[in-house]
C-alpha cells in the first residue's frame, strides 16, 4: 500500500474496547482511523471512501465486494441493551414508530420483529434528528447505541431487539462486523484481529479512559455481558438469517 489502510468504526461505547485496542497497537501508523454513526460508516464503504469498516450487517447486499475479514463484530447473545423499541405503553397499544435514522441493521430488524414476532401492523416512521422526543402516547421509537442508554430511565416499556431476535428464531444476533470492500492482507488483519482482541482482554483499562458523564450505564456489564464480541460460527448462521430475511 502506498497509503495507510482507511479503517471505518462507529463512534459509540460499544466500540470502544475494540479501537482501545487498536489504539494501544502498532497499527496506527498504517490506519486513518475515520468515526461516524453507523449508516455514515456504511455509506462510507458502499462509495469508496474507506477499504474496510465495523459496520451495520444490512448493508452486505449492496456492497459489490463484501469480504468479512475480521473474528470480531458487535453482537449480542442476550440482552443488548441499547437497540431497543421505547414506549410509553404496552406492545399492543404501539400506532406508529420511529425508525431510528442512524442505523441500517437496527431498523431493518425491528421491521422484521414487528411484523414476524410481535405481529404487529404500525405505521413506520422515518425518524430525523430530535425524533426522541416525539415518542410518546401511542407512539414508540427504535433509539440505538449510547442514545438508548440514556434513553433507559426515561421510558416505562422497552423492548430489547436483541433477546426479541433471540425468542424468535433461536439465533445470536449480530449487529455489526468488520468487512472490507476488498480482499485484505492476511498478515495485517492478523495484527488487526491481535489488537481487537487486547482491547477486551483490558476491559477496565478501557472504561477508565471513558468519562464519568459518558457512563449513564454500567459499563462492565455492557462489555462483558450486554456485547458478544467474538464472531463465532453460531453469529454467523444467525447473520446468514437475517440476511436471507432481508430479501
Amino acid at each position: 500500500m502506498d497509503r495507510k489502510w482507511r479503517i471505518g468504526a462507529v463512534s459509540y461505547l460499544n466500540t470502544r474496547p475494540l479501537i482501545w485496542g487498536l489504539e494501544q497497537s502498532g497499527l496506527l501508523a498504517e490506519i486513518e482511523l475515520v468515526k461516524a454513526y453507523p449508516a455514515q460508516i456504511a455509506q462510507d464503504l458502499m462509495e469508496g471512501r474507506i477499504d474496510m469498516g465495523l459496520v451495520p450487517v444490512a448493508i452486505t447486499p449492496l456492497l459489490k465486494e463484501a469480504h468479512f475479514v475480521s473474528n470480531y463484530c458487535i453482537g449480542a447473545e442476550s440482552e443488548v441493551a441499547s437497540v431497543c423499541i421505547f414506549s410509553q405503553v404496552p406492545m399492543e397499544e404501539i400506532e406508529k414508530v420511529y425508525l431510528d435514522y442512524q442505523s441500517r441493521t437496527s431498523v431493518q430488524l425491528a421491521r422484521i420483529l414487528l411484523a414476524q414476532y410481535w405481529k404487529k401492523e404500525v405505521e413506520l416512521i422515518k425518524a430525523e434528528e430530535g425524533y426522541i422526543h416525539e415518542i410518546k402516547g401511542k407512539t414508540a421509537g427504535v433509539i440505538i447505541g449510547d442514545r438508548a442508554l440514556v434513553a433507559r430511565p426515561n421510558f416505562t416499556y422497552i423492548y430489547d431487539l436483541a433477546s426479541a431476535w433471540i425468542a424468535h428464531t433461536g439465533h445470536p444476533f449480530v449487529f455489526a462486523t468488520w468487512i472490507a470492500n476488498k480482499p485484505m492482507p492476511s498478515d495485517f488483519m492478523e495484527a488487526f484481529d491481535k489488537a481487537n482482541g487486547y482491547g477486551l482482554q483490558h476491559i477496565d483499562e478501557v472504561i477508565g479512559t471513558i468519562p464519568k458523564s459518558e457512563q449513564v450505564y454500567n459499563l462492565h456489564t455492557y462489555f462483558t455481558q450486554n456485547i458478544s464480541y467474538t464472531f463465532t460460527a453460531a453469529k454467523r448462521k444467525g447473520l446468514d438469517l437475517f440476511l436471507s430475511l432481508l430479501k
